[in-house]
């Protein structure tokens, strides 16, 4: 999770974000808000933006593992999201999932992230999942990692120079938190 912090008239409290289950038509504000990361940081190793016709994949598939897609709004426009998806594809690794938070140009820094971390944290205690795990780009802000520390997550690791993107190599942290306690 990262972004730029601009000033605006937009409300400055997480308590006036509505956070939510995803549906379809917020589809498009999710490919926007992502297309800014790809395009402009190495917060994602992605290089190119999902579509929003990517997002309804994703939204559908993770819906049928019971898996949550959150997003935050703030006076009708979403702002920011938070999903909990697979860890790894083969089958024993089923309760284990990583976490994705980002929020659009001009929300970071209010709250929002912690908003969307505190929920996905919830939806998924309420499922078969017991570990969580995220995966950090280490781009020198510690905001993320911060982030997930503040919410009980363990430093189990470093990945040194995982990723090449905008001409850098960059390292991954990961991170971890057990759900079944």
């Amino acid at each position: 999770m990262e972004g730029d912090s601009v000033e605006g008239d937009r409300p400055a409290s997480p308590s006036q974000a509505l956070i939510r289950p995803a549906r379809d038509g917020d589809l498009d504000a999710v490919a926007e808000i992502f297309a800014h990361y790809v395009a402009d940081s190495v917060a994602t190793f992605e290089e190119t933006p999902p579509t929003p016709g990517d997002w309804r994949g994703r939204l559908d598939d993770l819906t049928e593992r019971r898996l949550p897609f959150l997003v935050g709004e703030v006076e009708g426009q979403v702002v920011g999201y938070a999903y909990a998806g697979p860890w790894r594809p083969k089958p024993a690794y089923r309760h284990t999932v990583e976490d994705s938070i980002y929020l659009a140009p001009g929300w970071t820094g209010r709250g929002l992230g912690r908003a969307l971390l505190g929920a996905l944290l919830a939806e998924c205690e309420k499922t078969d999942v017991r570990q969580m795990i995220a995966v950090i780009a280490d781009t020198g802000d510690p905001t993320s990692a911060g982030l997930h520390r503040a919410f009980g997550f363990s430093d189990v690791g470093r990945l040194k120079q995982v990723g090449h993107k905008h001409g850098r190599w960059i390292d991954t942290l990961l991170l971890q938190r057990d759900l079944t306690g």
